[in-house]
């Protein structure tokens, strides 16, 4: 009995051996690459355009005085723009990322300007947003680890150009108003994304697009009559309050895209 279980032992290891000898080799599979660790703090500058609109509360006044003498009305206008800026973010706590950032848009946003009262048929003339410039704070949180979802506000400064009015009927030059600035504030927020979610291999570049509203501080515009059509009119004056709306996009550069982080995400 015992030389049989020996045999039947020696059989069983001999054919295991075989049976293993004809397996393939086993390969070695190597563990997927680690997700890589983005670090949004920061410079970074950027530049690009987009298309705005602009609003404004107007009514005819008394000049000095400021006294209405008619109901306010809408006038507006739209038009495209350059924009380029500068800022610095932090991340923190993770997901989040709070930074500071300073820009300005560049180009003519046109529209109207109206006085019913002066003249038989009131007069009205083209106004023009030519420049506008912001420094704020935006606060933002990183819906994937190379996007950002964000929200901001701050100052803004407005140029806007000065106006010849002309008579509604005659279409003849018949007052001017002078070229003005104004303070205010502003609110938006936006969307900022790596190109490389697209495919593209470019490290630091990235591109934001942004809805921002401004609104300005209320000013009173004197009318300068023009002769003849404005001969004997004096003491009249528009006065506006405008508020700009905005929607851009920038390609986007960050200095240190890729460096160390503080916080792992």
């Amino acid at each position: 009995m015992k030389k049989l279980v020996l045999a039947l032992s020696a059989l069983a290891a001999f054919t295991g051996s075989a049976i293993a000898a004809d397996l393939p080799a086993r390969t070695y599979k190597a563990p997927p690459p680690p997700a890589p660790v983005y670090n949004w703090t920061g410079f970074y500058i950027f530049g690009g355009g987009g298309y705005g609109i602009f609003d404004t509360s107007t009514y005819t006044t008394t000049f000095p005085g400021g006294t209405p003498l008619t109901i306010g009305h809408k006038d507006g206008g739209d038009g495209f723009f350059g924009t380029a800026g500068i800022g610095y973010d932090w991340q923190f706590g993770g997901p989040w990322v709070a930074g500071v950032f300073a820009d300005g848009q560049f180009g003519s946003i046109r529209g109207s300007v109206t006085d019913p009262l002066s003249g038989p048929f009131g007069v009205s003339g083209t106004l023009k947003d030519r420049t506008n410039a912001a420094a704020g704070v935006r606060l933002g949180y990183l819906v994937a680890p190379n996007v950002l979802s964000y929200i901001n506000g701050g100052y803004s400064f407005a140029e806007f150009s000065g106006s010849t009015l002309l008579n509604n009927r005659t279409a003849g030059a018949f007052a001017t108003t002078p070229t003005f600035h104004r303070n205010g504030w502003f609110v938006g927020g936006g969307v900022e994304n790596s190109l490389n979610i697209f495919g593209i291999a470019a490290p630091g570049w990235f591109m934001k697009t942004e809805y921002r509203v401004a609104e300005y501080e209320r000013t009173t515009l004197p009318e300068t009559f023009v002769p003849p059509a404005g001969v004997g009119l004096t003491g009249l004056a528009v006065s506006v309050k405008p508020i700009v709306q905005t929607v851009s996009t920038s390609l986007v550069y960050r200095f240190n895209w890729g460096g160390p982080v503080v916080a792992k995400y």
